[in-house]
């Protein structure tokens, strides 16, 4: 495993071998770093903002002046303005405010989407890089919480909160400033309560970091979970372990539940908290305005004007603290992903090495192989390919087979000893995935620039060209959940016309036809024949007869290789794969 930059640290309490999450300094030093060609709207944006928050400030100041003026003519003064004057400003001001807002906000908005997209573009890239076995020992679940909840969170927080954040502190400010132009009393009022804002903001942030990190962790723990027993469900209910994963699915699901609770909880005192301030904030305010009008320093007017807009700042202020609780969420989610984009893609520095090469054959050299520091799982593999040729691996199940074709397509690094393996490689599993759109997307998925003619050629080619007659659309017929549903043996026949089309150096077949019952044996061993001619094949067979016509076969047991020859030598030999033949034909 690569080491960990000084920038990332292990999700709290979590698997150490979970995918890193950045520090707080690396987080913001990689947003500021994206919001580069982006600052200027940023800029504008807030601009904009600040333009509005002072529009807003027009109806209470008017208002003040409204109050002065029915006084004054409750007195015999007479009015200083029509009042239709007064409703023209607030309409007018109201309008503006309102426009100039909105457009601040969407072209915020815009702004952070974009950086989001390249955010999440550089995820899933990073991602896609990673090697199988990191991700494995990571837990599958760790990072497709980081590619779903955490972009979630993120974009949440990019497009909404942030754009909304921004006005509410210059609501804040600008109301600040206004009520202080009133009279300077009443600016103190809200300066003697920022201390007890700033210790409520500390309490929570000292609580919610680490809190918010191990909830995102314990979503991430429930996620792999799920889906290592809706993966393996098969043989979940083969082996009878329903109970057994049902119990790790509750535990990991209470644990997420019990981090979601305490944050709610938090939260809450949060929430209690702000609303105790700003009761004191206009208690404080409705006692100075009796004792300045008391000693006429202002009018009622002004303490009019002055309490509308403290009463204006309940919900900016309220809306601050509370965004904080938002933000750091996603704060969390955002050290999650800039991890994953951190992360060296590169491999997990085996003792061994494996190399691409311009050749189409594939060499084995001493090679050793163990997924943790346990059992070995291959023992000095020396094994040689020839180009062109078209190689068996066979043994009972647990030999090592999957494995060996894993190292030499590059998915595991070795070990111990050497693989070398031509660049141009394509592995086709037994687990054969239809994405859900056409079916000519699924074959032009690997070679983009296929023309029609050229589909029907490689389906035909396959034996395939039947799925063509069965499909009410052709080509053009949806595929997948949301469209036609293939069988599993319908599906193998797709990824072999997709190998024949990708045109690789090298294939590696790995139980590509374990999907065919006796009535499509036939049908999809020719088209395995077919997508290996003319290059260098890699067999793990399951049915001795795909062996049989290769032109060698090696045979493994317990992770080495104790049998290597063609078929009718090793018959000749009567060893190992002798007595797997005898009991192949008996079967």
């Amino acid at each position: 495993m690569t080491d960990t930059p000084a920038s990332m640290t292990p999700a709290s309490g979590q698997n150490p071998d979970r995918l890193p999450v950045a520090t707080g300094k690396r987080t913001l030093a990689v947003l500021w770093e994206r919001l580069r060609g982006h600052r200027g709207v940023l800029v504008f944006s807030a601009v904009i903002s600040t333009v509005a928050v002072v529009f807003d400030l027009v109806t209470p100041s008017v208002l003040g002046t409204v109050v002065d003026d029915v006084s004054g003519r409750a007195d015999g003064r007479p009015a200083e303005h029509p009042l239709w004057l007064y409703a023209l400003l607030i309409a007018g001001a109201g309008i503006a405010g309102a426009i100039l807002s909105v457009y601040g906000v969407l072209l915020a908005a815009r702004m952070m989407e974009r950086l989001l997209a390249g955010l999440r573009e550089e995820l899933i890239a990073t991602a896609l890089c990673l090697p199988q076995q990191r991700v494995e020992r990571a837990g599958t679940g760790d990072l497709i919480s980081r590619a779903s909840d955490d972009v979630a969170q993120v974009s949440t927080a990019l497009s909404q909160v942030l754009p909304s954040l921004t006005r509410t502190v210059f609501t804040i400010v600008v109301t600040v400033v206004g009520v202080s132009v009133l009279d300077w009393r009443f600016g103190l009022i809200i300066l003697v309560a920022l201390p007890l804002y700033w210790w409520i903001l500390r309490w929570y942030l000292r609580l919610a970091p680490p809190m918010y990190a191990a909830e995102r962790a314990a979503f991430g723990s429930r996620a792999h979970e799920l889906l290592s027993a809706l993966n393996g469900v098969d043989t979940v209910l083969a082996f009878g372990r329903s109970d057994w994963h049902s119990r790790r699915i509750a535990a990991a699901s209470w644990a997420a539940a019990a981090w979601a609770l305490r944050a709610r909880t938090v939260m809450t005192m949060f929430r209690t908290r702000i609303d105790l301030v700003f009761l004191l904030i206009v208690a404080g305010v409705i006692i100075a305005g009796y004792v300045l009008v008391d000693a006429s320093v202002v009018t009622v007017g002004v303490t009019t004007a002055a309490m509308l807009f403290f009463l204006r700042l309940e919900g900016p202020l309220t809306n601050l603290m509370m965004q904080f609780d938002t933000l750091q969420s996603a704060t969390a989610s955002l050290a999650r992903i800039v991890g994953v984009i951190d992360t060296d893609g590169t491999g997990d520095g085996g003792a061994g090495t494996g190399k691409m090469s311009s050749a189409t054959g594939v060499t084995m050299d001493a090679v050793g192989f163990s997924y943790d520091t346990g059992r070995p799982v291959l023992t000095d593999v020396t094994l040689h390919v020839s180009p062109g040729e078209h190689v068996a691996i066979v043994g009972t199940s647990g030999a090592g087979k999957t494995t060996l074709a894993a190292l030499v397509a590059g998915i595991h690094p070795v070990t111990s000893g050497t693989v070398t393996a031509p660049e141009d490689t394509a592995l086709v599993s037994q687990e054969t995935h239809v994405f859900a759109t056409t079916l000519r997307e699924n074959l032009t998925l690997v070679a983009p620039a296929a023309t029609d003619a050229e589909l029907e050629v490689a389906l035909t080619a396959t034996g395939a060209s039947g799925l063509l007659d069965e499909l009410p659309d052709g080509l053009d017929t949806l595929l997948g959940i949301p469209g036609v549903p293939l069988a599993a043996a319908q599906e193998q026949h797709l990824a072999l016309t997709r190998l024949l089309l990708a045109d690789p150096d090298l294939a590696i077949l790995d139980e590509a036809t374990a999907e065919a019952g006796s009535a499509h044996a036939r049908v999809l061993d020719h088209a395995a024949e077919v997508a290996l001619a003319g290059r260098t094949g890699l067999v793990i067979a399951h049915r001795l007869s795909q062996a049989a016509v290769c032109d060698r076969i090696v045979v493994m047991e317990a992770g080495r290789v104790v049998e290597l020859g063609s078929h009718e030598e090793l018959l000749a030999a009567q060893g190992r794969y002798a007595e797997l033949w005898a009991a192949w034909n008996v079967s």
